[in-house]
């Protein structure tokens, strides 16, 4: 339980005040980069469920995300054995590194169930952005009626290859379906991340 009791149960005198701070992107667990928290930075983590360090090198706290607008959006927080380390579950807005990247060290979300997450992401953009000959872009800009449709077109066509046992009907109504599904959830404002906690909820 992230409260007043979990704070004062941390060891912050082992290295000064501070405490290393792992951050994990909440959907898949990959590392996106570590930091430095002392009290008053997890207090205001906790506090407003954005991701905030203490700076070393400028001496004063700073929330990630205020310059870039590539926030860390907090889900949970646990401590090792010793309370003197951080594991922060979030949700990344954007890439986390200040060169870009996706991780500070160097990972990617490339390969495996995580290339869903990036192609959500970039469906989210066509949204905001809107460019020219994209089939995304016409779908965002003929509504969320429009959108529904094809949810439900794509879901027919999926149960008749089912009902046909086609295989490769199958792989590819599933995949319009998939498709289409991310185009209305990102039409709602709803994150795939959230679909993914909703899920890991329901496994336990």
């Amino acid at each position: 339980m992230l409260d007043k009791k979990f704070v004062d149960k941390l060891n912050f005198e082992k290295m000064n005040g501070l405490i290393p701070a792992i951050v994990l992107d909440n959907s898949n667990n990959l590392v996106l980069m570590l930091g430095f928290m002392n009290e008053a930075a997890l207090r205001k983590t906790l506090e407003t469920n954005l991701v905030t360090f203490f700076s070393r090198t400028r001496n004063t706290l700073w929330t990630k995300g205020v310059t870039s607008g590539n926030y860390l959006k907090l889900i949970d927080i646990k401590t090792d054995c010793d309370s003197d380390a951080l594991l922060v579950y979030a949700v990344p807005e954007g890439n986390t590194c200040h060169t870009g990247s996706y991780s500070c060290f160097g990972l990617s979300k490339t390969g495996s169930l995580s290339f869903l997450h990036e192609l959500f992401d970039v469906i989210k953009n066509r949204k905001t952005e809107l460019p020219e000959k994209s089939y995304t872009s016409e779908l965002f800009k003929s509504g969320a009626d429009r959108i529904i449709q094809k949810v439900g077109e794509e879901a027919v066509e999926t149960l008749i290859a089912a009902k046909n046992r086609d295989k490769i009907e199958i792989v590819n109504e599933v995949s319009d379906l998939i498709y289409h599904l991310f185009v209305m959830l990102a039409e709602q404002d709803i994150e795939f991340g959230d679909i993914v906690n909703n899920l890991k909820k329901r496994s336990k």
